[in-house]
């Protein structure tokens, strides 16, 4: 089993060791999807964030958007997280993001920056438990993507109790108030971070988020990334908030 293979090591180890024997890849066929939409359903009832309802299924418009990637995450062959991933541009603005903090991202898309605003982060919750690296591993395909577009902002829109997580891996910041986001009962907080200018300190503090070119080609091929020219840091509105 999966478990047996990081026993004995540093948990900064096991994560590395951890992406060796999941499997991450885009969900595409009708049934990958459904089963990713069914853990939703279970993971968000569960915290209590939606009601009960008859479909035991959790979907909604942004699934089929052309900038957003859904992504199973995979143990010995079962499904156990799952994550949403768009990439808000001039080109494709449209993001969940979008529908509730409008009014702070909105200009940025004007000035041509890109946003990339990972939504639906979900886990089975026996794997959850069996493998705490989970969480890391599925969160880390938000900064692979920012690396891959040469993201200007990266976010994190996430329940007020789980800021500490994000603020902890990746120096995401709050920038306003909670508010509530249509579909859930609970609201969200919108926390961010320049991305070009911390992505070196993440990623020399937490060696797992490094990937190279092939792995995020195989993740978000499907779209050409941003040409690998060294990134140089762009002014944003909120920049001296996000990056602290």
């Amino acid at each position: 089993m999966a478990s047996t293979a990081l026993a004995g090591r540093s948990f900064s180890e096991r994560l590395v060791d951890f992406l060796e024997i999941i499997e991450c890849r885009p969900v595409d066929t009708a049934e990958e999807r459904e089963a990713v939409f069914r853990l939703r359903y279970d993971a968000y009832v569960r915290e209590g964030a939606i009601p009960i309802g008859f479909t035991k299924r959790f979907t909604d418009a942004y699934d089929d958007t052309p900038n957003a990637w859904i992504f199973g995450i995979y143990v010995d062959g079962d499904l156990a997280s799952s994550i949403r991933v768009h990439v808000a541009s001039p080109q494709h603005p449209d993001a969940p993001c979008m529908m509730v903090f409008s009014d702070l991202l909105g200009p940025e898309i004007g000035r041509g920056h890109s946003i990339v605003d990972p939504t639906r982060f979900v886990a089975d919750q026996t794997m959850a438990r069996l493998h705490p690296e989970l969480p890391y591993a599925t969160v880390r395909l938000g900064f692979l993507a920012s690396e891959y577009f040469r993201a200007d902002i990266g976010l994190a829109t996430v329940r007020a109790e789980h800021q500490a997580f994000y603020k902890r891996l990746f120096g995401l910041k709050p920038l306003c108030e909670p508010r509530h986001y249509p579909s859930l009962m609970k609201p969200i907080s919108l926390m961010a971070i320049h991305y070009p200018t911390v992505r070196e300190g993440i990623m020399a503090r937490h060696p797992f988020l490094r990937s190279t070119a092939q792995e995020r080609a195989a993740l978000f091929g499907r779209m050409p990334a941003v040409p690998g020219v060294p990134l140089v840091p762009q002014p944003t509105h909120f920049e001296q908030v996000a990056a602290g």
